[in-house]
């Protein structure tokens, strides 16, 4: 299959989060310059994703439809995450969400100043998605309503560029009580939401995994497990695709070498890894 279907306001395609909003996700990415909590950095890279691509969308008469777009988080609650007037809702059109934010915030900046040096800037920054960090961690939960939404919209667009679903973790699942049933579990679910397809392809699925285990090193877009720490990274390894031939270039333009089958699997990304995982996954190649 190619994955080279146009995206077009015809013929849009989509783009899931599933959002670990756990306990955990209070703690602090590890070596993060300054300190930050695993889910402020991921609300601010989500945010900051979702503000860039209504901007490539951007035409001069508004915002095109090139993408649908819902999130699910996953922790004491699981279901759409949206923030503010948005909340409840599932996949949307990006005009929509662009129109919407649940507030707007001034955030500061490093530009060039000109003479070699940088300053601040003061930006406006819009918020869809709040940082959340409580409860457990039912993923399988959350796997299958990504499953439900990503289903329902292959069927109504069944020429689509493939959905992509990037799923953002720091645990394991808690879904059962028994670790390596709920291994199993969460690797049948990421296999099932695989499997789906359009005439393009099959679904693409990330997964970045914020490990809290001391030995797991960051790894980024591996072709093989072996350096992956314990057995929960290795079936989050195994249920992430292969990345695209596209997405194998723009691995490459953030300064990544990925080889011959490498997949869509991130371990323990700093804040900048972070951010080129999320560029690498939703960056538009063929919009029209």
């Amino acid at each position: 299959m190619s994955y080279s279907a146009e995206i077009s306001r015809t013929n849009p395609s989509s783009f899931v989060f599933v959002i670990d909003q756990s306990g955990s996700m209070a703690e602090k990415i590890p070596n993060s310059d300054p300190p930050k909590r695993k889910c402020d950095a991921v609300a601010d890279a989500i945010n900051n994703l979702l503000r860039n691509l209504s901007l490539k969308c951007a035409r001069p008469e508004g915002v095109r439809d090139y993408y649908y777009v819902g999130v699910i988080g996953y922790g004491s609650n699981v279901g759409p995450a949206w923030s503010g007037a948005l909340a409840g809702r599932e996949l949307m059109p990006l005009s929509e969400l662009a129109a919407a934010p649940a507030k707007i915030e001034e955030r500061s900046k490093k530009v060039d100043d000109g003479a070699g040096g940088l300053v601040d800037q003061k930006v406006k920054f819009p918020i869809w998605f709040e940082p959340v960090a409580n409860g457990g961690t039912p993923m399988c939960r959350a796997l299958e309503i990504a499953y439900q939404w990503v289903d329902t919209w292959v069927k109504a667009h069944p020429g689509s560029f493939p959905p992509i679903v990037i799923h953002i973790t720091d645990g394991e699942s808690t879904d059962s009580s028994d670790p390596a049933e709920a291994n199993r579990m969460v690797g049948e679910a990421l296999a099932k939401l695989k499997a789906l397809c359009s005439t393009d392809g099959n679904t693409l699925v990330f997964n970045v995994h914020l490990s809290s285990n001391p030995t797991a090193r960051p790894i980024s877009f591996p072709n093989s497990s072996s350096a992956l720490p314990d057995e929960y990274s290795k079936m989050l390894f195994d249920g992430a695709s292969e990345l695209t031939s596209f997405m194998q270039t723009v691995a490459r333009e953030h300064g990544i070498d990925v080889g011959e089958g490498a997949k869509s699997f991130v371990l323990n990304a700093e804040l900048t890894l972070l951010i080129q995982a999320l560029d690498i996954g939703t960056r538009p190649s063929n919009l029209r």
